[in-house]
């Protein structure tokens, strides 16, 4: 994990990550439901003036001790990653739906995630953004390898849009296809109430400071 400084060991015990998850996830829930409140608000010119003021005052706050940088993946007490900053997964990033994945442990890599997505992900109107899809998808995708024992970075990612994908509720599934030595190939896709919306390729390298622990690394 040297090569990558943001990978970061903090030794962080098992009670101390689930005070920390207590504690920011719901205010990575606040904010997100902020900015979906933000895109949708219809008061007066005044109180957005009188809420723009708290919010940067808020931010103002928060901004007295930071981390330097992003957030990157920190590994604690049993050495599993937390990628709380993610994106998509993110617990602490209010950009992230965010997606809880579930995986089968019967199953080589099978992981699906059933979740929402609102206002903030609209691209043409009343559909998800096809950016996001893909975000949605690349991330399911490689889930499905770490899964499966091949935590590994994205080489290539071919969609297949089939229909426009609804805001709202939505599922993600997502499979190991097969393995050649550093390269997991995985395949998914999003349903969405009318069935497949999008489909999704993609390869994935297993980085270097993986392929030299045993067992691989693992992330939440």
């Amino acid at each position: 994990m040297t090569e990558n400084p943001g990978y970061v060991v903090d030794d962080a015990s098992i009670a101390e990550v689930a005070r920390q998850a207590g504690l920011y996830g719901p205010l990575a829930a606040a904010v997100r439901a902020l900015a979906d409140a933000t895109i949708r608000t219809e008061v007066d010119d005044d109180e957005i003036r009188a809420v723009q003021a708290e919010v940067e005052s808020l931010a103002a706050r928060l901004r007295q001790r930071q981390i330097p940088g992003s957030y990157g993946v920190r590994f604690g007490e049993g050495g599993k990653g937390r990628t709380w900053g993610n994106a998509v997964v993110g617990l602490r990033n209010p950009v992230a739906p965010p997606l809880t994945v579930e995986q089968d442990p019967s199953a080589n890599g099978d992981v699906w995630s059933d979740f929402h997505l609102g206002a903030a992900y609209e691209g043409p109107p009343t559909f998800v953004h096809g950016g996001v899809v893909s975000l949605i998808l690349d991330q399911l995708l490689g889930e499905s390898a770490g899964a499966g024992g091949r935590p590994g970075m994205t080489g290539t990612l071919t969609i297949t849009y089939r229909r426009p994908t609804p805001l709202g509720a939505l599922r993600a599934e997502a499979h190991i296809d097969r393995v050649d030595g550093i390269k997991t190939w995985a395949k998914g896709h999003i349903v969405g109430p009318d069935g497949v919306t999008a489909e999704a390729e993609g390869v994935f390298i297993l980085p270097r400071w993986a392929r030299e622990q045993t067992p691989p690394p693992s992330f939440e």
